[in-house]
């Protein structure tokens, strides 16, 4: 792309978490255009084989950047992240971001040196969480939370549907025990459920999840690369010239996402084509 022209990203997750990421993006960089690429004819990533995650992933990602050249790639799902970055970094010179639960942040902030973790089965089983707990929060007690149902709920907003309150409050009830101050969303689709996850656990007084600190990074790389970040935003363009999924198109996508600022110009489903 030009350097000239205002920068486009694309973000990348296997469902609608990847949004709460594009907002955070838009935020920092309200003038860029975000492509949205989800793999939702495969998700979720958790429960499929890495090697599934990895073919799927590098190929709809390359295949969009056919199309819909960018200045940044963000990989905005914890598992893709942690298994296919290093292949698709051989297959494209765009800079990739990949997302990582931000145990860090949480470890400097906590008061009470009690952290919970909430994050999919498959990511609280991974070996690099326990590699990250090691390294920043080995002074503190750390809960982990892993639930299937978390991803289907914010899923589930999308269609205009009320997080079950009382499910989740019973599935929060081991970090509520342990008193922990502060919370990792340690999966991207979490932020989407931020009001009714604070509403469970009242107690807590840090929310932190990796959506502002991949904002800066990419803001950061398109400097780099002397990409105009500090254009002044057409508001008569909409930020996300097309949202791209490997399935149907999530009912009431187009609602959902103008409701985090994201309004859509084009959202096409069963995208490439075969998957």
């Amino acid at each position: 792309m030009s350097e000239y022209e205002a920068p486009r990203v694309l973000i990348f997750d296997s469902g609608v978490g990847g949004l709460s990421v594009a907002a955070c993006v838009h935020k920092k960089l309200p003038h860029a255009s975000i492509v949205y690429l989800a793999d939702n004819a495969a998700f979720p990533y958790g429960s499929q084989p890495e090697s599934v995650v990895i073919e799927r992933s590098c190929r709809l990602i390359v295949k969009a950047l056919e199309q819909y050249p960018c200045d940044a790639i963000v990989v905005a799902c914890n598992t893709a992240s942690t298994v296919a970055l290093p292949h698709l970094r051989a297959l494209t010179h765009v800079p990739v971001v990949g997302v990582v639960p931000a145990v860090k942040p949480a470890a400097a902030c906590t008061q009470n040196r009690r952290i919970g973790i909430l994050a999919t089965p498959a990511t609280v089983r991974r070996p690099y969480l326990d590699e990250l707990i090691q390294e920043f929060a080995s002074h503190c007690r750390v809960e982990r939370l892993g639930h299937p149902g978390l991803v289907q709920w914010a899923e589930d907003l999308v269609r205009g549907l009320a997080v079950p309150q009382a499910e989740l409050n019973s599935v929060l009830a081991g970090l509520r025990d342990a008193d922990v101050d502060t919370v990792v969303l340690g999966c991207t689709h979490y932020p989407l459920l931020l009001d009714s996850l604070k509403l469970s656990l009242p107690q807590v007084k840090f929310w932190v999840d990796s959506g502002e600190a991949i904002a800066r990074r990419v803001a950061s790389l398109l400097a780099q690369a002397n990409k105009p970040v500090d254009a002044i935003s057409d508001h008569r363009t909409l930020p996300v010239p097309v949202a791209l999924f490997s399935g149907k198109p999530p009912e009431g996508i187009a609602r959902y996402m103008a409701e985090l600022s994201l309004q859509p110009k084009r959202v096409i489903g069963n995208w490439p084509g075969s998957s």
